[in-house]
């Protein structure tokens, strides 16, 4: 990726594809990727849910947000995959937003598939154990995640190969447009 390349901000609900399609994406690239949730885990030596079980969800948020801002101001990684609720946040998403050269992707799957996805997981997320409440989750969110630039539709037929595929060509063809005018 040349140096005019933008920072690839990928978010939306558990279990759309996040992470799987951001690795897919930096390998395309030939850059690096960083998932936040790793991120949170590694700075915190436990898990997001030790985290939220034992300290309350708003102190998660803190720690995330805090995690996010570093990444965005400290690595070197161009494509950088959210955690569920992060692009929910406003501070998040103004923190995205000071930096010209990220484009947000939102990687829109139905709920049926990100809860087939998440009940085959197989690890506990504190926001999803059970298929209502994670459902009504997935509704309340779907507003902030429509702010993201691209709007990337997921279906269980498409594999994140694909899907980073049409992520490239989309933000390709938006760099060429933006050379013209």
């Amino acid at each position: 990726m040349n140096a005019r390349a933008p920072r690839i901000v990928i978010t939306g609900f558990m279990g759309a594809g996040k992470t799987t399609v951001a690795r897919a994406l930096a390998a395309r690239l030939g850059c690096t990727m960083l998932d936040t949730d790793d991120s949170v885990v590694a700075r915190e030596g436990r898990s997001i849910a030790a985290i939220i079980e034992g300290e309350g969800e708003a102190r998660f948020r803190e720690i995330e947000a805090a995690v996010l801002r570093d990444v965005l101001e400290r690595t070197e990684a161009r494509v950088i995959a959210l955690g569920g609720g992060a692009w929910t946040l406003a501070e998040n998403r103004a923190a995205i937003a000071t930096h010209d050269d990220c484009v947000t992707v939102w990687l829109n799957a139905p709920f049926a598939l990100c809860w087939q996805r998440i009940a085959h997981a197989g690890h506990a997320r504190p926001r999803a154990r059970d298929r209502d409440p994670a459902h009504a989750l997935y509704t309340a969110r779907r507003a902030a995640y429509e702010l993201a630039t691209l709007h990337v539709q997921i279906n269980e037929d498409q594999d994140a190969e694909d899907t980073a595929a049409e992520i490239e060509s989309i933000i390709e063809r938006q760099r060429v447009a933006e050379k013209r005018t």
